[in-house]
């Protein structure tokens, strides 16, 4: 086999589920290697057996067997890097002997090397919890469901797409038959689909967005006047305001710190354990659970867009497809 490069050549060894050159490569009955701590973590967290590449799902979980062409393979890349390996790990000591040189006393060469230390445990551990996050919401990710928008529940100042999926505010009423099922005072919109057991997940574009809420709500919510959004009243939601003031709809609110302001929210729940759980859907960052949550009777999907604000808050939210694993859509 010939590659263009050392580097497309490695990139043919990278395990997809943990982006790291093969450790171990085991092959799926489906002809796909993974490293093997890898496909074993990953199915002992996922429950059903399915393999990450195509999404086969095997009844039973089937038996890996050691690829030795790409563990071969593996074996003479690393030995084709090591002279690079071995000149960075000397360019490294010699940058940590420097730090020491420079150091006066005893307690500062140890601070200087403690520090190199710190450092590098400091990456490993974030490295892992990235891992981590997106082994989590892969694994949410396989109870993905379809979700449209209820025009019967909508607002009159709301317009729904045609595929109705998307909805934004105009603050122009428009003549709608008011029924119990619509919502009179505040902009919302529930999802057609209902839930009463087992678990869902689906996921929602904020993308341009200064306001929102996003959630889930029960059936007998009261959708006529102001209802403060809140377990109390039926809701389980988060929300954004003033363009970077994300809050969870608890009493009293509860201020999220987040570090980055996410494109597109996934809202993952588990009817039976009482949980409500939304993540960043790019980063796979978790941005607030309710747990312990006590459901007896339908959960919809819930949706508030905001209001218009003169054309600031005018895109729309979208609900879209959801990426299960690279390069595959539901």
């Amino acid at each position: 086999m010939f590659y263009t490069s050392e580097r497309s050549f490695e990139e043919m060894l990278r395990c997809s589920i943990c982006l790291e050159v093969f450790s171990e490569p085991v092959s799926t009955p489906c002809g796909h290697n993974f490293c093997k701590r890898c496909i074993c973590a990953a199915w002992a967290h996922w429950g059903p057996c399915r393999c990450p590449l195509c999404n086969r799902m095997y009844l039973r979980r089937p038996k890996l067997r050691v690829n030795y062409l790409v563990l071969e393979m593996v074996s003479q890349f690393r030995r084709s890097s090591l002279p690079h390996m071995v000149e960075d790990m000397r360019l490294k000591v010699q940058e940590i002997q420097g730090c020491v040189e420079l150091s006066d006393t005893e307690v500062h060469r140890e601070r200087a090397v403690g520090l190199q230390v710190a450092r590098a445990l400091s990456e490993l551990e974030k490295h892992v919890s990235e891992v981590s996050s997106r082994l989590e919401l892969l694994r949410v990710k396989q109870f993905v469901v379809e979700v449209t928008l209820d025009p019967d529940t909508a607002h009159p100042w709301l317009v729904l797409s045609e595929d109705l999926k998307q909805v934004h505010d105009t603050y122009v009423r428009k003549k709608l038959p008011d029924s119990p099922l619509r919502f009179d005072t505040w902009p919302c919109v529930l999802g057609k689909q209902s839930f009463s057991s087992g678990r869902f997940y689906f996921e929602v574009q904020v993308k341009g967005k200064t306001k929102w809420d996003l959630g889930v709500a029960q059936e007998c919510i009261n959708r006529k006047g102001r209802i403060p959004v809140s377990p109390e009243n039926g809701f389980w939601c988060i929300r954004l305001r003033n363009k970077d003031k994300y809050l969870a709809c608890t009493v009293p609110l509860v201020l999220l710190p987040l570090q980055r302001a996410p494109q597109k929210v996934g809202v993952f729940v588990d009817y039976g354990e009482g949980l409500v759980s939304f993540y960043d859907a790019d980063s796979a960052d978790l941005l607030f659970s309710f747990s312990g949550c006590c459901f007896r009777e339908k959960l919809f999907p819930y949706f508030c867009p905001g209001l218009n604000a003169g054309g600031s808050n005018s895109a729309p939210l979208v609900l879209t497809a959801v990426e299960t694993f690279r390069g595959q859509s539901d």
